[in-house]
């Protein structure tokens, strides 16, 4: 109850949402950098690496500008342009299946493309794994810090999802296509244009998602290993430290 009254007291604040915000911003972005260039040191022949180590650059100088900005509104301006950079060579970054696998940019609410309706599975998934964090640390899930309050959303679990889209997600989604786990067949076309998985396709995609929550990997905080599955508790359980004022900010995830 103190923690949660804590929660609810600063995310009335909009200096001290600033600050979270800001901190888990700039993990999302060094992690969107850390996936670029981690693509352009494993398939060096195989990509345009000047294209790739210009938009890695271009998302450096978001972080950079992070540091100016004064509100969660100039902060989601600058993630939001970051953002788009990121997924403008989203498509590069697919090195097999190029035929059926085509990205042209990120669409939702239903998802027309096979590698949007990977993408959305990845994150419903994903803030489902961070909303359950947020509840056992205790903090509530739906009152985030730049996510704003709106009925039936979680929008902390939304804010904290932001520094794991790219690391976990959007890696995992390219591994299913790059090592053919998941192909076309795996695919329902709707009418509507709506593209989603089949049963089987499903199956699929959550005996890997299981296999992948259970590697481990050295938490660049802790520095000692941890479980992919386990990093959005470790970042709640960091979260509410920093609410408490057993730390001094937020340390956001940053892949390494």
């Amino acid at each position: 109850v103190v923690l949660r009254k804590t929660q609810y007291r600063i995310s009335d604040n909009e200096n001290s949402c600033t600050e979270i915000a800001r901190n888990m911003i700039i993990g999302k972005l060094y992690n969107s950098r850390r996936v670029i260039e981690r693509a352009t040191r494993d398939y060096a022949h195989s990509l345009d690496i000047g294209k790739l180590k210009k938009v890695s650059q271009q998302i450096k100088d978001s972080i950079d500008k992070l540091s100016e900005c004064c509100d969660t509104e100039q902060i989601r301006g600058v993630e939001g342009e970051a953002a788009t950079r990121y997924f403008s060579v989203f498509d590069d970054l697919i090195l097999q299946q190029k035929n059926d696998f085509v990205f042209k940019g990120r669409n939702r609410r239903p998802p027309t493309d096979m590698v949007n309706a990977l993408l959305s599975f990845a994150y419903t998934l994903l803030t489902g794994m961070v909303s359950s964090a947020l509840y056992c640390v205790g903090l509530d899930p739906y009152v985030g810090f730049m996510h704003k309050d709106r009925p039936g959303r979680a929008s902390l679990a939304l804010d904290m999802v932001e520094e794991l889209r790219s690391v976990f997600a959007d890696r995992f989604v390219l591994t299913l296509i790059n090592k053919r786990i998941i192909n076309k067949k795996d695919f329902y076309f709707k009418e509507n244009s709506a593209v989603i998985l089949t049963d089987d396709g499903r199956k699929k995609f959550l005996q890997l998602w299981q296999t992948k929550k259970q590697s481990e990997l050295n938490h660049p905080y802790l520095n000692e290993k941890v479980e992919w599955g386990m990093v959005p508790y470790v970042q709640a359980l960091l979260l509410a430290r920093y609410l408490r004022g057993d730390i001094d900010g937020y340390p956001p995830f940053m892949w390494k």
